[in-house]
């Protein structure tokens, strides 16, 4: 069957089983929006800005598990959708980036609105095409489901110049190919000795756990070896906090509980994870007294930060399946016992303003049901991760990798689209000014989204580093000047807008925000100097750890 490359690309599209799109028109992807102007088993999403679409699209994605497609023009267009695909490559969402270009006789030229997005994306994208000739674009579309979906999940690039879209091609629809799933590379047997070995093991979980829909497995694997579960940000999510074997957060702001934890071991025992710098800090202290098994699909991460005693290269389904299935029934439930007590001796610290954002964030959690809850990027990420009660595997959509203020709304918006649930979004007053303006998007489409403001106009992370590490110099990070009124800001959106600035209204508050139909944006004055505690200090070991500031007060 012979048909426009434009139409290609959409028939692709259904037969990849993608029923949501997200983007942003302009002159050399017309042609695609034509098309999807007439399939009527796509919804488009059109944003306020491509950099929204980008973070839609990945919140789509991380609260599904199916790939997301984000569709942009060229040029700026292009380059706008950079950001989002950045941050889809450092946390692997599965991500489809379609984008038009001028020409094919134009390429090179310096064209309007010409750019080499294949080139300035090539290191954060599985891979990219650049198709220059209408017969290639059917292959080139599956091919990219197929990576993007396969093995690590992550984004990939389809570039199609207008006269490529404009052409003839011939189409005949194909079953969708099935992801490539890894095999275990390694024997386990010596992952098994340790194992066996180790009389105080601690699991070290990651974003991996999440998607690869790993949840049960890991709570099954450690019942087996009765390890209590520490993870990153990115793997919070996959066990429920009101498990025995939670532990807490691991890393930079992690529990001080599981730092302790961590230091005590003898095994740690790392899935799907990658020992990023803001877990392990100083690599060479890093669990120096436990040995290492690290457990991933990835094989460019095994060894990369940290060096281990084993390794199982592989899904990490099949791994804990052929571990739980290997390794001996553990009945000593110390670490168990170790985990409860240090999170009694350990707990996180008090706020001391009139209005606390640990209480803003318990009060929404215990009242959201099963929201799916997203952040944008500083101090209110921290608190949310050190404090919501998640209970549900993919309900945490969060910037971690590349930790992108503006991130948020986007996010949330695609969280809720996805799922048909309403989204919760927790931003500081500096990053929802970077994306605020996707409040026209969300309100246009009616999106069940509540929006926690944490205003103390400061750039609160910022600051504390400031504090703690520049004397106190605040170079740019006070907003003093600023005078956004969000409750006003929300009412010329058409959303709803509320605030609170006292304990006494946080309970109240939080119900009539969540009872609201669509958008409200809730404005929560906080103070500047509320610090995220603990914290270990960049470069430096979980036995650094900060958990108590006394100078807190600066003014």
């Amino acid at each position: 069957m012979q048909t426009k490359g434009a139409a290609a690309i959409v028939k692709c599209l259904t037969e990849q089983n993608v029923t949501t799109v997200f983007g942003y028109p302009g002159g050399q992807i017309l042609d695609v929006f034509d098309e999807l102007y007439k399939e009527p088993k796509i919804t488009v999403v059109q944003t306020a800005h491509e950099q929204g679409a980008a973070h839609a699209a990945e919140g789509y994605a991380r609260a599904t598990g199916k790939v997301g497609v984000v569709i942009a023009t060229s040029g700026p267009g292009a380059t706008n959708l950079v950001t989002g695909i950045a941050d889809a490559y450092l946390d692997s969402v599965p991500l489809v980036a379609i984008t038009g270009n001028v020409p094919v006789g134009l390429l090179g030229r310096d064209s309007f609105q010409e750019v080499d997005i294949a080139g300035v994306t090539m290191p954060i994208t599985k891979h990219n095409f650049i198709v220059k000739n209408a017969a290639d674009l059917p292959d080139a579309m599956r091919r990219a489901f197929y990576i993007a979906r396969s093995d690590r999940t992550g984004p990939v690039l389809v570039d199609v110049p207008k006269d490529v879209q404009q052409a003839l091609t011939e189409y005949s629809p194909q079953p969708v190919r099935p992801p490539h799933r890894i095999q275990l590379q390694s024997d386990i047997t010596d992952a098994v000795k340790l194992i066996d070995a180790a009389e105080r093991p601690v699991i070290y979980a990651g974003g991996g756990c999440v998607s690869a829909n790993a949840g049960e497995l890991l709570l099954r694997f450690a019942k087996r070896i009765e390890a209590p579960i520490a993870m990153s940000v990115m793997g919070l999510s996959a066990v429920p906090r009101s498990s025995e074997y939670h532990a807490g957060m691991i890393g930079m702001h992690g529990h001080a509980s599981v730092a302790r934890l961590i230091n005590e071991s003898d095994l740690v025992i790392a899935v799907g994870a990658r020992f990023s710098d803001r877990v392990a800090g100083d690599r060479t202290s890093f669990c120096r007294h436990a040995k290492i098994l690290h457990i991933d699909i990835d094989a460019t991460e095994i060894d990369k930060n940290v060096k281990t005693d084993a390794h199982i290269r592989g899904d990490v389904n099949d791994a804990l399946a052929a571990l739980i299935s290997a390794v001996r029934q553990k009945t000593d439930r110390r670490m168990l016992d170790r985990n409860a007590a240090l999170k009694a001796e350990y707990p996180l610290p008090a706020c001391r303003g009139k209005l606390s954002p640990r209480d803003i964030v318990r009060c929404v959690s215990d009242k959201a049901g099963d929201a799916i809850v997203a952040t944008d990027v500083g101090q209110h990420q921290m608190w949310v991760a050190q404090e919501y009660a998640f209970t549900a595997p993919r309900s945490f959509l969060t910037s971690g990798g590349l930790g992108a203020m503006g991130f948020g709304m986007g996010a949330a918006i695609g969280g809720a689209i996805g799922t048909g649930k309403r989204a919760i979004l927790f931003t500081g007053d500096g990053s929802f000014h970077m994306n605020l303006n996707e409040l026209a998007t969300s309100v246009r489409l009616g999106v069940p989204l509540t929006v926690f403001v944490f205003d103390n106009r400061t750039l609160g992370m910022v600051r504390q580093w400031q504090t703690l590490f520049y004397d106190k110099r605040y170079s740019c990070t006070d907003l003093d000047d600023v005078k956004t009124d969000f409750v006003m800001l929300a009412q010329a959106f058409g959303a709803k807008g509320l605030r609170i600035s006292d304990r006494s209204q946080l309970c109240a508050t939080v119900e009539q925000a969540l009872a609201c139909d669509g958008t409200t944006v809730v404005d929560c004055v906080i103070d500047k100097d509320e610090f995220v505690l603990p914290m270990i200090p960049p470069g430096k070991g979980m036995r650094d750890i900060i958990t108590e500031i006394t100078n807190k007060k600066t003014e």
